[in-house]
């Protein structure tokens, strides 16, 4: 009998392939981890960069980048956040993920597809607002639901607008989540800033005060004046505190329930500030004591499951200010999330 101290080591030949050639070839690009074979896309779905292509596809999901962040007014680093949503990821490709959760295979289920990135350039601010609105408009025109990858929470004013444009007359209201409201008047004197999106939307018609509901508002901005006008408006919002008081369960029950009262279809809009940032600490203006991210999770599955959901949008993730990607890598699971509950609706 041998020692075991004297045994050699030896890595035992694979018998399944005879030959290098088969070898090479044994793994696939969906079978790879993503940092092995990284080819950008979202989870690594089909690229389909134009109308033609989602027709073609016969999309029913497409992942669009909005890297825009002159909105901000504080850190910026948002332009970067579709990059880094995407690469967040690091498991293998589509056809593999199955959603403990729902028990839904969402890419078996649902054909999507990454549309690529609206031609956002820096310094130009009204032109980067109206390409982005142009882009989700030629996706949804396309046929498919706009799943848009922010940015900071300036792109979802060219981005709502563009699914209400496509669905006009249908009406579309929103379900936001964020620390803040967005429905300040101005930033410094300029009405395209990340604090003003939500007014912009009601001022300009898009979408009715009433069809707003907002969920997860803390902290110290905007001022009691902004609060009157959103009252004045219709709208209707749920705090942290209330969350809090109530139960996170409960808060989005009637969150639900308000969103289904007048709107035909649903954008959900998800500025991930909303969430505690010991949890999400890669974004621009965080506010501490925010929902938890496995709260923020349940909820996008609960409201992506029960509304005609026609577009969504991640924002403010900043990787600059990001460790060790969490903050990218929970805005990934956000949209996973949402196409989750998707498949599981069939």
């Amino acid at each position: 009998m041998t020692d075991g101290n004297d045994r050699p080591f030896r890595i035992p030949e694979s018998t399944l392939y005879p030959s290098e050639d088969a070898e090479f070839d044994e793994y696939g690009t969906n079978d790879l981890p993503q940092y092995s074979d990284f080819r950008g896309s979202f989870y690594k779905v089909p690229w389909a960069l134009d109308e033609g292509a989602i027709r073609d596809a016969g999309a029913d999901i497409a992942i669009v980048g909005a890297p825009y962040d002159e909105g901000t007014s504080a850190r910026p680093g948002a332009r970067f956040g579709p990059m880094a949503i995407r690469t967040a990821h690091v498991t293998t490709g589509s056809p593999w993920a199955w959603s403990l959760q729902t028990e839904a295979y969402p890419f078996d289920v649902l054909t999507v597809v990454d549309a690529g990135d609206a031609p956002v350039v820096p310094g130009r601010p009204e032109r980067s607002l109206r390409v982005i609105h142009e882009k989700v408009r030629r996706v949804a025109s396309a046929g498919a639901l706009p799943i848009v990858l922010g940015g900071d929470h300036s792109i979802t004013y060219p981005s709502a607008a563009a699914v209400a444009r496509v669905h006009d007359p249908a009406r579309v209201g929103i379900v936001h989540f964020d620390a803040h409201a967005d429905t300040a008047t101005d930033q410094w004197g300029s009405l395209i800033g990340h604090g003003q999106p939500m007014r912009r939307l009601i001022d300009e018609g898009w979408i009715a005060g009433p069809n707003f509901v907002q969920v997860g508002l803390r902290g110290y901005w905007p001022d009691r004046e902004t609060f009157e006008w959103m009252r004045g408006q219709g709208l209707r919002w749920h705090s942290q505190v209330e969350m809090e008081e109530r139960g996170v369960e409960a808060v989005i029950d009637e969150a639900i329930a308000q969103a289904l009262d007048g709107p035909d279809r649903i954008y959900l809009s998800v500025d991930i500030d909303v969430v505690d940032p010991g949890m999400a600490p890669g974004t621009g203006t965080p506010e501490s004591g925010g929902m938890l991210g496995r709260e923020l999770l349940r909820a996008v599955r609960r409201i992506a499951g029960a509304v005609d959901l026609a577009g969504m949008d991640v924002v403010e993730v900043s990787p600059p200010y990001d460790h060790a990607e969490i903050t990218a890598m929970l805005a990934g699971n956000v949209v996973m999330e949402a196409l989750s509950a998707l498949a599981a609706r069939g």
